[in-house]
Order: structure tokens, then sequence, then C-alpha cells
């Protein structure tokens, strides 16, 4: 076999096996790193491009150094999970870096931390003075999380005493030019009322890379080729979107709770006769 054609194959190959291996350790590979997840790391790369590159040994070999590299990691993860002790020899133990609002220049030594890193750290946290702080530490991870002096920080609605309804968040009804019903039904809305909107605003749905709805009915769309963006801001919606809700759930329960269902039904009816009235206001 031709080098270049054998260089491709074993590339492809440890792509290929890399994916696997990685999907098994775990999303934690791909985000924030423990010290002996960041060596596997380093070290499954290694022996990747080893397999890749390395002609004049046998690429099995490296398949195996991986696969094994992957099985001591999977055994150090299971005890991990299972002793708290060897985990915190590991991966180690969060450092205080600030208590009591006073600064710990000892551990600031330990984790060979500078005044200018902690300021550093600090200010992407929004915090812009170390007088703000309470308390401070520095995670196994290399974060440092920051908890503000009650008086520096934010006021809640719950503080004031102000209820909130709860937040939800809006559906994407189209993606791609692609509508998704499961999201429209979840809002109480229907391919019928997507076409209205869509004809309203002289827009077609191979034309949308994206439509979203607001709970409170609020529909955005976002056209292919930076064609522009139509955002559409409607009370009108918004109620028509409730009393839609309210029907498709009245129909629900038609079909589910047969002793109501007559009382149900009538409601629906008249809801749908409210909806249509709503729809012919200007």
């Amino acid at each position: 076999m031709a080098e270049w054609l054998e260089v491709i194959l074993r590339t492809a190959i440890s792509v290929i096996v890399l994916f696997f291996l990685t999907k098994l350790l775990g999303k934690r590979q791909v985000s924030q790193l423990s010290l002996f997840e960041y060596i596997t790391g380093i070290t499954i790369g290694s022996l990747a491009a080893y397999i890749s590159m390395d002609l004049q040994t046998n690429w099995y070999l490296g398949l195996i150094s991986l696969a094994v590299w992957i099985s001591f990691s999977l055994v150090i993860e299971y005890i991990q999970l299972k002793n708290k002790k060897l985990r915190d020899w590991i991966d180690g133990k969060g450092t205080i870096l600030i208590e009591n609002n006073k600064i710990l220049e000892n551990n600031l030594k330990k984790e060979k931390l500078t005044l200018d890193d902690l300021t550093e750290q600090l200010r992407k946290k929004n915090v812009f003075s170390a007088a703000e702080v309470e308390f401070a530490i520095m995670e196994t991870t290399g974060d440092i999380n920051v908890l503000l002096k009650k008086e520096n920080q934010p006021v809640t609605p719950k503080q004031l005493g102000i209820k909130v309804p709860d937040g939800q968040a809006s559906q994407a009804v189209i993606m791609d030019g692609e509508i998704i019903d499961k999201a429209l039904s979840s809002v109480g809305l229907t391919r019928k009322w997507l076409h209205e909107e869509l004809d309203k605003h002289g827009v077609r749905i191979e034309d949308v890379f994206l439509a979203q709805v607001s709970p409170g009915g609020e529909v955005y769309f976002d056209l292919y080729n930076d064609r522009g963006k139509v955002p559409v801001h409607s009370n009108k919606q918004a109620l028509l979107s409730s009393l839609q809700a309210c029907k498709t759930e009245l129909e629900r329960l038609t079909m589910t709770d047969k002793h109501s269902a007559k009382m149900t039904e009538t409601h629906a009816r008249q809801l749908e006769n409210i909806i249509q009235e709503v729809k012919a206001l200007h």
C-alpha cells in the first residue's frame, strides 16, 4: 500500500476511534477538565497522531495503547464516584482565595496566582473591587467563583415582594425552512395559523431561516441570505395564542374525560367563535 494512502487510512481510523472513545468518556472531556482528564486528553491526542503518522510500526499497537488508556480512565472515574477521598486526591479540592472580605495570600501562593491574576478573574465576574467580595474560591477546574457582600448583590423580585410568572423559552417553529410541528402544538398553534402569519408578511416558508414564537405570542422571522429580519410584536396575536392554547386543552379534555365531554366540547366551540371574532378585529 502506498504511504500516502496508508496515512489517510490510519487517520480515518484514528478519527473514528477517538470519536467513540471520547463519547465513552463523557461530556467533561470537552468542557472543564480535571488534572487527570487533562493529562488523558493530551495522551490520547498524542497516541492518535502516532497511529496516523508512524509508518514504521504496526498501527494496531497504537489502538491497543488507546484502549488501555481509556480503560484506565474509566476505572479511575468509577473509583472517584465511589470514593470521595480518592476523588479529592486525584482532582484536588477548591482553594479559598477570599474569605470574610480578606484575601488569603498563602492560598494565592499555593495556587501560584498573583494579585493581577486574581483581579483579572474578578473582573471576568463583573467585580471591579475586591472590597465588594465576601467569598471567592478557585474550583478544581481553575474557575474562580465569587460571592458578593449582601449589600452588593443585585436586588431580586422576591426581596421586593414581587411575584413573577415562570419563565418559558420561545419555541422555534421553523428552522432551515422546515416547519416543526411539535413546537407549534406546544404553544397551541397550527400550521394554518403559521401560513397565515407568513402570508401576512409576504414571506415564503423556504425563505425562512428561523421563526420563533414567544410565550406571549410574539413572532420573530429571520430570513435566508441576510434579506432582513421581520420582528412582529402583536397584542392581538398574544391574545389569539392564549385563546388557541385554551381551545387545544379543551379539545384534549373532550377526548380524555368522557363524563364532561359534552360541556368541554361546547366551551371549545364557543372559544372557536371568540377566536374568529378576534381575528376579524383590525
